[in-house]
């Protein structure tokens, strides 16, 4: 059976869409539904529904996607059993300008000697499956429900949410606003995956607060998004303190600190219990080191589950 079909199956089936699985994997859309269509065509099986939203699992493809992890996690098993050197340290950071990666740059410059691959995948629920089967050694995530048996979490950043406006807006000659005068706007949040985590962060968030987050309209990136917030004089939106700007930021954008609580999007270092890939020690000890959490969290807002 060829992996790399099996390969474009799994990605598929976690992704949802063939585009997304593309990304994760590489590859060109039309190079994943060929290898789709060859799997379909030795096994003599439709594996997947085509829906206007992406793919969906067949009966049969739900029966078969646990057996095709198998073989692939004993296919990279039996490769590691003979390789001489040690693999990179593979670890997800969900996003190029979000947090995790800032964290892993600041790694890679502190241990250069560490060999290091860095993926985007998209959230927990791609993110899980990959641990489990060691596709990736770590990565970073606010989990709002327990983690599998087998897997260990440790706060890695509270990440404060500012927000940002454009210079036309009625907020734009302030420095902070108080979270509770937010209610007086429409957060534009777009693009917010159904049942991924940071969705549940945001319900929360506007369900504490009454917050009204409008997650409509195509989500076409961190520039289109600034931009168009710059534009206008009625958008707000939230943004991490430590997302990387695209670019110089733009002159007529205005950042605001949110306070009275500042709300924290609490990033977790998430790892297989049992992987024993000799670097991902290194970088537990050096997220623990490096960016210890605050003692006091009595000026911030967390999610429910953090609160001490």
């Amino acid at each position: 059976m060829n992996l790399d079909s099996l390969r474009a199956f799994v990605a598929v089936a976690e992704e949802g869409q063939f585009r997304y699985a593309a990304d994760r994997l590489e590859l060109s859309q039309q190079a994943v539904s060929k290898r789709i269509a060859a799997l379909e065509a030795s096994l003599g099986v439709t594996l997947f529904d085509r829906v206007p939203t992406g793919a969906t699992l067949t009966e049969q493809g739900r029966r078969f996607l646990p057996h095709a992890h198998s073989v692939l996690i004993a296919a990279r098993h039996a490769i590691e059993s003979v390789q001489s050197e040690a693999r990179p340290l593979r670890v997800d950071i969900l996003g190029s300008r979000l947090l995790p990666a800032v964290l892993m740059l600041d790694f890679h410059h502190t241990h250069p000697e560490i060999a290091l691959k860095t993926l985007v995948l998209r959230g927990l629920n791609a993110a899980v499956p990959a641990l489990i089967a060691g596709e990736i050694d770590a990565t970073f995530a606010y989990h709002p429900e327990p983690l599998p048996s087998g897997l260990n979490s440790m706060v890695a950043y509270l990440e404060p949410h500012d927000v940002i406006v454009g210079d036309r807006h009625p907020l734009a000659n302030r420095t902070t606003v108080p979270l509770d005068e937010l209610r007086a706007y429409t957060i534009w949040i777009p693009g917010i995956i159904e049942g991924s985590e940071w969705g549940a962060f945001y319900r929360e968030l506007s369900a504490d607060f009454g917050l009204t987050i409008d997650s409509t309209g195509p989500n076409f990136g961190f520039e289109d998004l600034v931009e168009t917030v710059a534009e206008s004089k009625s958008l707000v939106t939230f943004w991490g303190e430590r997302t990387r700007e695209a670019g110089p930021w733009l002159r007529n954008l205005r950042r605001l600190r949110v306070v009275d609580p500042t709300p924290v999007y609490p990033w977790s270092l998430i790892r297989l219990r049992a992987n024993k890939h000799p670097d991902l020690t290194t970088l537990v000890e050096h997220i623990r080191d490096h960016h210890p959490p605050p003692t006091d969290t009595t000026s911030l807002w967390l999610p429910h589950q953090l609160r001490r």
